[in-house]
């Protein structure tokens, strides 16, 4: 593209300094002849006062010789035969008889080529008797040619500025089109071969500012869309923790055998793979915002109902339970399904990570402008909270992938609000989960349903359905 402009331009360049520079050297070239001929009619009317006076050959001789023309010999008069006068040339006549017969006959000035190279003017003159005398004035070539060749050379060295001057800005104007549509192409290349990085500075013309606009546009969402495929498979795959707790604690029920055995093993072995896929999910994920839209939920209402569910596990490990602030409607910001599964995600981590029969309590607080839901229990405690809430961190223990954290982190941050951890009045973990109620439409991460179970009792003991 860029040598295609340059072409272009020297084409049209070219052409532009022929059409102006032929014409106007041409126009020069006659200007000089012009010029050198009417310096020779003007010498040659010199010697008219003296012709029309007198044809004597003496005094036509001193008067040709005074002239500056007669002095350096270019000039010469043709007397033609007057009475019984024979005709009388005086000086160096170059032109030849018919030539002077001609212009005599026709009575204007003319001009003729003289062997050896340059021309002479044939001025006719009239003489006193009537009769027609020719003043040959000779112009050499030099004198008709005189400072065209500099012309020529003054209008080749423009036209050549010219077209080196097109050339060079053609060139810097391809480069600025050519190097942003390089840039482009190489950071498309990129993007192809999975560098998600890859952007273009939005510089150059118009139209590939907007080019550069629109391909970082596309993949900050290319990047975004694999974010959220990424985030999206870890979580669902993280909700599947909470049905698989359930499976391992109720196998602890099942006593020995073989059919215990391998029930307990493929529990284990669904664990690590579900693990394992979390992983995975996780590896090489960019970083990219919650987006999306959640309809709202009555947060006592899901909260009453994860409750119902995990209720069931608690009372076969001799939990205790409190419940409190859910009694009256409290709407917030979060579908149904994030809010769902951060519940599970903070009360499976409860079961998971503190011993049987450790009590635990869920309170939720109307602020007025947030809504804070508390998970509270008497386990050991978290010894680091800030790592804890990073994503993907599992702190180093069997059984975690570091997501259940987050999946809390940012349904509370899609809304405004966060997350924080710290020691409880029971002396375990609480979690402070801070729902703002600024009226953003929530965004969460994941679109699973929402888990439900059924009450357990003593002679089901041990076997609860997510």
């Amino acid at each position: 593209m860029r040598w295609a402009l340059v072409k272009v331009c020297l084409a049209v360049t070219a052409m532009v300094v022929v059409a102006f520079a032929v014409p106007l050297g041409l126009v020069v070239q006659e200007m000089a002849s012009d010029r050198a001929f009417s310096n020779a009619e003007r010498q040659a009317a010199t010697i008219g006062p003296t012709l029309s006076i007198t044809t004597d050959p003496m005094q036509l001789s001193k008067a040709v010789e005074s002239t500056q023309m007669g002095a350096a010999r270019r000039m010469a008069v043709h007397v033609p035969a007057i009475g019984d006068s024979p005709p009388v040339g005086i000086g160096e006549g170059r032109a030849g008889e018919r030539a002077v017969a001609e212009t005599r006959r026709m009575g204007r000035a003319t001009t003729a080529k003289v062997s050896g190279g340059g021309s002479a003017l044939l001025q006719p003159t009239a003489l006193g008797s009537g009769d027609i005398a020719v003043v040959e004035i000779f112009v050499p070539e030099s004198e008709v040619s005189n400072g065209v060749a500099t012309a020529w050379l003054v209008l080749a060295g423009v036209g050549l500025a010219l077209i080196v001057g097109s050339v060079a800005v053609a060139d810097r104007l391809g480069a600025r089109l050519v190097r942003p549509a390089e840039r482009l192409a190489d950071a498309a290349h990129q993007l192809g071969e999975g560098r998600l990085g890859a952007r273009v500075p939005e510089a150059g013309p118009k139209e590939l500012r907007s080019a550069a606009v629109a391909f970082n546009a596309m993949a900050d969402q290319v990047v975004e869309l694999l974010a959220n495929e990424r985030e999206l498979a870890a979580d669902l795959s993280h909700r599947l923790r909470t049905p698989l707790t359930v499976l391992r604690l109720n196998t602890a029920s099942l006593g020995d055998g073989p059919a215990a055995e391998q029930t307990r093993a493929a529990v284990e072995q669904l664990e690590r793979e579900v693990d394992t896929i979390i992983r995975t999910a996780r590896e090489q994920r960019p970083a990219t915002g919650l987006v999306g839209a959640g309809a709202g939920c009555d947060a006592s209402e899901v909260i009453r109902d994860r409750m119902d569910f995990w209720s069931a596990l608690a009372e076969d490990e001799g939990r205790e339970v409190r419940l409190a602030g859910v009694d009256r409607t409290v709407r917030i910001p979060v579908a149904r399904p994030e809010l769902a599964a951060a519940l599970d995600a903070m009360l499976g981590n409860v079961f998971r990570h503190t011993p049987e029969g450790t009590p635990f309590a869920v309170d939720v607080h109307d602020a007025g402008d947030a809504v804070i839901v508390l998970v509270s229990d008497a386990g050991p405690g978290i010894s680091d909270p800030d790592a804890a809430l990073r994503r993907g961190n599992d702190g180093g223990r069997d059984g975690s992938t570091g997501l259940g954290l987050d999946i809390v982190r940012r349904v509370a941050e899609s809304t405004g609000g966060d997350v924080r951890l710290g020691r409880s009045v029971l002396g375990g973990t609480e979690v402070r989960v801070w729902i703002g109620l600024d009226g953003r439409s929530a965004g969460g991460p994941g679109g699973g349903r929402p888990g439900r179970g059924r009450r357990g009792n003593r002679r089901n003991r041990g076997r609860a359905t997510p």
